[in-house]
């Protein structure tokens, strides 16, 4: 299960967003949504998700993380059935986290095991910087 390339969405007035046809197969009928990295929603599929989760569970207990980070993303985490039209909701305390504003464009992005959903101008600087770690602009 690979999730791969970029789209511009619209979220709508309701929190709603449309997935990108090619990620909605993959995904399957539920998937996890949850705060990612550099304050992005996260977009991952209910097996993949549940994997984690006992992982993380065992890195709590091993001392290798805290349990408040285990905590934070448990919170955030909610499971979703994608509709008819492949529309997820995105709850208001995960928008709040990335910065997702109704009725405007966001980016739903590919992150080979996983979805993210983020703020255009989020996106723009996370892309440019990793854009530039590529082409050896760091060096």
């Amino acid at each position: 299960m690979l999730f791969v390339g970029a789209y511009e969405r619209n979220l709508d007035d309701k929190g709603r967003l449309a997935l990108p046809a090619p990620f909605r197969d993959r995904l399957g009928e539920h998937c996890y949504l949850a705060k990612g990295l550099d304050k992005c929603v996260t977009v991952v599929p209910a097996a993949v998700f549940e994997q984690e989760a006992a992982t993380i569970a065992a890195q709590v207990r091993s001392g290798e993380i805290t349990r408040n980070q285990a905590r934070a993303l448990a919170m955030s985490a909610t499971l979703v059935s994608l509709d008819k039209q492949g529309r997820v909701n995105v709850d208001e305390q995960l928008r709040s986290y990335a910065e997702l504003v109704t009725a405007s464009t966001v980016m739903v992005a590919g992150n080979f095991d996983r979805l993210e959903i983020w703020s255009t101008d989020r996106f723009a600087r996370v892309n440019d910087e990793g854009t530039g770690h590529l082409a050896g602009d760091d060096e």
